[in-house]
């Protein structure tokens, strides 16, 4: 999960900075395959374990930000309509990713709102 967080950290600041590389075909094919891994690890947890996705709603929250983690990828990334459109989008995206990666490590769904003292 931290390589996919840092290479989308990585490929969205060379958007913002208008550097080739960050869509690339070999940067974005590499990004695809690590993301195509995290999914599937993803999948086979709610496969393996559907008693545990509604336990607590852990899963379920970080599997609904994901999708919506996505979408900010992908305006910030190619499809939103100028450069201050994807810059919002791309903290949106970091926002997320973040809120992900809280409710991963602690299995709370309200791990982002408990980091920030609500």
């Amino acid at each position: 999960m931290l390589l996919s967080g840092a290479l989308f950290t990585l490929r969205g600041l060379a958007v913002q900075l208008r550097m080739d590389w960050g869509m690339a075909a070999p940067t974005r094919y590499f990004s695809y395959g690590v993301d195509t891994v995290l999914l599937a690890a993803a999948l086979l947890l709610v496969v393996s374990l559907p008693a545990a996705m509604f336990a607590n709603g852990w899963l379920l929250a970080k599997l609904g930000l994901l999708v919506a983690y996505i979408v900010a990828g992908s305006l910030a990334l190619k499809r939103a309509p100028g450069q201050s459109w994807k810059r919002a989008f791309l903290l949106l995206a970091l926002v997320l990713y973040a809120s992900m990666f809280l409710i991963a490590r602690r299995h709370d769904p309200l791990a982002p709102l408990r980091a920030v003292g609500l």
